[in-house]
């Protein structure tokens, strides 16, 4: 009998540099030789069918390409997420653990036999061209994707760092479709990225969920708190697709004490697991908001999920993808592997993410806030007036002028960020007793 080891994983497809892994841990091996409940009938239609292209078809075709044909064609009429991956496929999938890869920076997948941007990927060629979460590839270079497989498509996208392609995009709200000229890149991803938004106040934001994402959100925070204790913390998953199954319940368990953080369930007892936090939170109890849009899916959704259900974190922003199900990594003898959907993840709470998604407590519709210019003639106050009285306490005026503008820039440069600060400012002084 033939034996192999399973990788359990959270994914969004075969997608351009597409982040997938192994959660870093093999399951228990599964027995594949089982030939019972075998359709022998249908077999023999296969084979029928196998031997009259052989034959008949107005161009010899290998063998090889016929039987993987028929196994991708299996497979993708299961589900979005469910693929075979030869040896080439394999290994990249296996070097998106390490976060560096050649391509354009951008999370695809199909949708009505075109190529549809899921999240550009920040500080990659996609990023800095202005695609879009949502974009529609109708066109690589002078090539229709109409009629592409999905392999395909992410074959032509990727080439040698330096080279240039064109990609047609149609946008929604845009009448003509756009061109983008991209320059082929080495995608390094940063998973983590940090800064403080004001004197206390932490911004996190995760990119991809990748094998070493928990260890780095923990230096990250040990990081700010240098600086003196986090009085709140924005971490943002808006347009993270997704990965690692362990790494999300890394960043989960960072900020809980306790309890369930995501639990799976599929037909085979490999597929049943849970993940529980452990104790020790970062933040001790310090305010966090989540923000999350349309572009946030599977792991991003898990993380989201698992601080809503234990309220350790207000969610903000858009209604996320909706990816709630597991893939297994199957290697095959050739080399290559079979991606299958074997589970659908849980939040602690019960709730199926699939096709549903994390629908924020508070939520936020697309808008683009835009500098106003000032009238010639500004309103006439107190400090205007002549041989006013001073204030004898107003002792950092200018540093107060320069906090409110670069509040006003937050605001006009990240609505949704900037609203996410003020709900953690507000949560503090309630905290504190300010209101009544």
């Amino acid at each position: 009998m033939v034996k192999q080891k399973s990788l359990m994983l959270v994914a969004f497809g075969a997608g351009l540099g597409a982040l997938l892994a192994s959660a870093g841990s093999a399951l228990a091996e599964r027995d594949t030789g089982d030939l019972n409940g075998i359709p022998f009938e249908g077999l023999k239609t296969f084979s029928e069918v196998y031997g009259r292209i052989r034959q008949d078809y107005v161009e010899p075709v290998p063998d090889t390409k016929l039987l993987e044909d028929a196994i991708r064609g299996m497979l993708s009429g299961l589900d979005p997420h469910s693929a075979y991956l030869d040896q080439e496929q394999y290994n990249e999938l296996k070097v998106g653990t390490t976060g560096q890869f050649g391509g354009l920076g951008i999370e695809v997948g199909m949708e009505n036999g075109f190529v549809k941007v899921i999240a550009p990927i920040d500080d990659t060629p996609a990023q800095r061209a202005g695609i879009k979460a949502g974009d529609l590839v109708i066109r690589l270079d002078d090539k229709p994707v109409k009629g592409m497989t999905l392999n395909d498509a992410v074959k032509m996208m990727r080439g040698e760092p330096g080279s240039e392609i064109v990609l047609t995009v149609v946008r929604e709200g845009v009448e003509q479709p756009l061109k983008f000229k991209l320059i082929r890149d080495v995608i390094k991803v940063q998973s983590v990225k940090k800064r403080m938004l004001e004197d206390g106040y932490g911004y996190l934001r995760i990119t991809s969920f990748q094998s070493k994402t928990g260890d780095n959100v923990t230096e990250a925070v040990n990081e700010m708190k240098k600086s003196g204790d986090l009085k709140g913390l924005v971490l943002d998953l808006r347009n993270n697709p997704g990965g690692v199954l362990n790494a999300a319940v890394s960043v989960s368990d960072a900020f809980l004490e306790s309890g369930l953080v995501v639990y799976t369930d599929g037909r085979i007892e490999d597929a049943k697991m849970k993940f529980n936090a452990t104790p020790g939170d970062l933040l001790k109890g310090a305010p966090i908001v989540v923000l999350i849009n349309a572009g946030s899916a599977s792991a991003s959704e898990i993380v989201a999920g698992a601080l809503q259900d234990h309220k350790r974190a207000i969610i903000m922003g858009e209604k996320t993808f909706g990816k709630g199900s597991v893939q297994t990594i199957l290697p095959t003898s050739n080399g290559g592997a079979v991606k299958l959907t074997t589970a659908r993840y849980y939040t602690p709470s019960g709730r199926s993410i699939q096709a549903e998604g994390i629908t924020p407590d508070v939520p936020i519709s697309k808008v683009k806030l835009e500098t106003v210019q000032q009238s010639e003639f500004s309103p006439i106050k107190e400090a205007d007036l002549v041989n006013h009285l001073s204030n004898e306490k107003a002792g950092k005026k200018d540093d107060l002028k320069g906090q409110e503008k670069t509040e006003e820039s937050l605001a006009v440069q990240d609505y949704p960020l900037n609203e996410a600060l003020n709900l953690l400012k507000g949560i503090n002084i309630v905290r504190q007793g300010k209101l009544n």
